[in-house]
């Protein structure tokens, strides 16, 4: 991988017109390792112009093209398995032995489930004397996030190829190498020039300027609601589509009856893994008063298992930079002074870690819903453990919140857990241990968003619908 110094437009890497540029800083280390170029206003609109006047040709590419195309796009995704790898690890500080198969494999896959729903735009169906069908959305602008930016990556770009749609892409400031790889795979595999543009810069700048472009026809974004905010008010006067995955303080409740020891020790995995830098974690934690004290045992003996680092035995590695891990140490100062009691972890980093953005696995009990830290997202390895007495006051502890992107149960059976499913209002259920599933959409209610992604829902969100009135045929 050679271009980082360049930009991806119209099928050729080219120089930007802005002169400065972005540290990529690996978060184990503190040191830089390399560096891409920081795009200006000129840069999007050289992009933007491109993925315009890709989009009609693409438009109409036979699907069965577009479906060959991203099957070797998922092939070639397989070859190059071990360098993806090592663009989010170095760049995200995910230890390299959970990035595999939390960060790569399941992308490989969506690639290939996308390239099943091409045929989308080819499917008519008949309503009376109407005939309706699905059309490429247009050219799409896509911000993505640091925290799992391959998945979010194809989460977006698979499924705008799959509908027809051209693009221009910004990678997080901090992320940015993995976009770098699937630009050079998309070149490899033949995709028309115009069709993908890869524009790494600031928010300011690349965002906003996606946001306000006249031929932006829509907007992917994934990120903070604070910015999503942003985000929609700069595609107001365009009237821009625009679909957002924003935050999330997912709530997880747990039943009397259940596997009580698998269920608390899933709940800690769930928030600790990708230390904690996860938008659907389950980080308010929802437990029977009278096994209160229990699940706290239960978490002290899991937290005390887990091994923070790099090395092949670690659970969690550092935050993503220092200024994520300053965000986390101020919420945690934030739960002590409400009075929250510190289980586990706490400020500062964990023994024999001086070196990298690392954080101490944090679990409070004695947590209130009213308390900033079980209102607020922080975005780091910080659980709150909260009782409650009977199922209806978890449903509405669960559903206090301004958020609607995940939730999980923890039940006897599937059939009890899914009744108290239905109850919490969010796009997203994880019932009794399930995990992560392609082939479902994936979105929120409230302030976490709207639109999905992944799964024929996710194609959708970037089609128009159109319909042909028929008059009576001359005679």
């Amino acid at each position: 991988m050679n271009n980082h110094n360049k930009l991806y437009i119209d099928g050729q890497w080219v120089e930007s017109t802005s002169s400065h540029w972005l540290d990529v800083i690996n978060p184990a280390t503190e040191e830089v390792i390399t560096r891409v170029p920081a795009a200006s206003r000129e840069d999007v609109d050289r992009a933007v112009q491109a993925a315009a006047q890709a989009f009609d040709r693409w438009a109409n590419t036979p699907a069965s093209e577009r479906r060959a195309l991203l099957l070797r796009v998922a092939e070639l995704m397989e070859v190059r398995r071990d360098e993806l790898v090592d663009a989010v690890t170095d760049s995200l500080g995910c230890p390299r032995h959970i990035t595999g198969w939390l960060h790569v494999e399941g992308p490989i896959e969506a690639f290939r489930l996308f390239a099943e729903h091409a045929s989308i735009t080819e499917e008519t169906a008949e309503h009376g004397h109407s005939l309706v069908w699905r059309e490429a959305v247009g050219v799409c602008g896509f911000i993505n996030p640091w925290n799992y930016p391959l998945h979010q990556f194809v989460g977006k770009v698979g499924a705008a190829l799959a509908a027809g749609c051209t693009m221009v892409v910004k990678p997080s400031e901090q992320t940015p190498l993995q976009d770098y790889l699937m630009a050079e795979i998309l070149h490899e595999v033949g995709l028309p020039a115009g069709v993908f543009n890869l524009v790494p810069g600031h928010g300011p700048e690349v965002g906003q300027g996606l946001c306000e472009h006249p031929q932006v026809d829509m907007v992917s974004f994934t990120g903070s609601t604070r910015a999503g905010i942003e985000i929609a008010r700069a595609c107001a006067p365009t009237v821009k589509r625009v679909t957002q995955e924003l935050g999330g303080k997912s709530p997880y409740i747990i039943t009397e009856d259940c596997d009580f020891t698998a269920a608390v020790r899933y709940g800690v995995d769930d928030v600790m893994i990708n230390s904690g830098q996860t938008c659907t974690a389950l980080t308010r934690m929802l437990v029977p008063a009278g096994r209160y004290d229990e699940a706290l045992e239960i978490i002290r003996t899991r937290v005390g298992e887990i091994e923070v680092g790099m090395g092949e035995g670690a659970f969690m590695g550092p935050l993503s930079s220092m200024r994520q891990w300053q965000q986390v140490q101020d919420y945690i100062q934030l739960g002590l002074d409400e009075g929250a009691t510190l289980v586990c972890g706490g400020p500062g980093k964990p023994e024999g870690q001086g070196q990298g953005f690392y954080a101490r696995p944090t679990v409070f009990a004695g947590v209130t819903n009213a308390m900033c830290i079980a209102r607020e997202e922080i975005f780091g390895p910080v659980l709150c453990v909260i009782a409650y007495d009977d199922l209806d006051q978890a449903v509405a502890i669960a559903n206090d919140t301004p958020y609607g992107l995940s939730s999980g149960v923890y039940a006897r059976d599937h059939t009890a857990a899914l009744a108290i499913a239905r109850r919490i209002r969010a796009g997203l259920c994880f019932v009794n241990g399930g995990e992560f599933n392609y082939q479902a959409p994936f979105g929120g209610y409230k302030q976490s968003g709207n639109g999905r992604e992944f799964s024929i829902h996710g194609v959708e969100e970037f089609t128009e619908i159109k319909s042909a009135q028929l008059g009576v045929p001359a005679q």
